[in-house]
């Protein structure tokens, strides 16, 4: 007969496969979400579905903070870092503690920045704090997923990063620090980076005193790669790509890229340096899924157009950002 305690783990293990199962979906399909938010035109269902997308990112922050963060005491990232340590030193959930936190936060920065902090930040701190204080109370934790503390630290890095990167993305924030950030800027000249990298800094050391060497190494570890995450999730999430076409008839190419795609381009005309032939030179710039489709139509109007193709991820003018 197997032990109850055994039974538990393979509840827990089980448990925890459908978490990162439905973890793994969202993180598939979001930034496909997030392309598919910048298209639509209809300005009140552009704005529904931005706080769906808002929803979406929240919880996908929550469940790497709430699943692998707290467990792990992973003492790094603003608000939810420093409620890892405060609960460990007060008895204080750190749910509940991030709740307070960010409902003062969000006051001050009423109070310092008045409509600056933005509708769409206070709905996605609200949102975090009321999900965290909620899971704690319905399906509450006696300890880590799994027995694999370097494994729950990558969830616990790039699932907070990758949503922060999307609220980054249609100009949101979680609250927390970047309220911080947002006072720091309008009313010093205080280096912003360098005083969140303090912030985060703070109370890294402090989980060094309060959880021991490993666990303070694993969340300086979290911290160094917290920024990169974002970055990189960022840089991805507005990748285009930059073709220019060398060819000996634009006609065709061009009315697909209008009329198919959906998207101009510019022509100048050019001269081969070896056979001194007249070439017309095709720039335009779209989304990868455009990209594909264009590069296949070339190949089949024109084998012989020179291709160039390269990666930007900021593009400022029309169909793009705007600043």
């Amino acid at each position: 007969m197997a032990k109850k305690g055994g039974n538990k783990e393979v509840a827990r293990s089980h448990n925890g496969t459908l978490e990162t199962a439905v973890l793994f979906v969202f993180l598939c399909t979001c930034p496909k979400v997030v392309m598919a938010t910048r298209e639509i035109k209809n300005p009140v269902l552009r704005k529904l579905a931005e706080y769906g997308l808002i929803t979406l990112s929240i919880w996908i922050m929550v469940i790497g903070i709430y699943f692998f963060k707290f467990p792990n005491n992973f003492a790094f990232g603003g608000v939810t870092g420093f409620s890892t340590v405060i609960a460990r030193m007060t008895g204080w959930s750190a749910g509940d503690f991030t709740f307070f936190v960010n409902t003062a936060l969000l006051v001050v920065g009423f109070l310092f920045l008045g409509t600056d902090v933005g509708v769409k930040t206070v709905y996605a701190s609200m949102l975090m704090s009321f999900s965290l204080s909620a899971l704690e109370r319905l399906y509450p934790l006696g300890g880590p997923l799994t027995q694999e503390p370097l494994l729950e630290l990558i969830f616990a890095i790039f699932c907070p990063g990758f949503g922060s990167a999307v609220l980054f993305n249609i100009g949101a924030s979680s609250g927390g620090t970047d309220i911080v950030a947002m006072i720091l800027k309008k009313h010093t000249s205080m280096n912003i980076g360098s005083a969140l990298l303090l912030v985060d800094l703070t109370s890294v050391v402090m989980a060094f005193f309060v959880f021991g060497p490993t666990t303070g190494l694993f969340s300086s570890l979290g911290l160094m790669a917290k920024s990169l995450v974002i970055d990189d999730v960022i840089e991805n999430m507005n990748l285009c790509k930059c073709f220019n076409i060398i060819c000996d008839d634009p006609g065709p190419i061009c009315d697909f890229i209008i009329n198919e795609l959906h998207r101009s381009a510019t022509t100048y005309k050019a001269e081969g340096a070896f056979t001194h032939h007249n070439k017309t030179v095709i720039m335009t710039t779209m989304k990868r899924v455009q990209a594909i489709k264009l590069r296949n139509y070339i190949r089949k109007v024109e084998p012989t157009a020179f291709i160039l193709i390269s990666n930007s991820s900021e593009i400022i003018g029309k169909g793009f950002l705007t600043s």
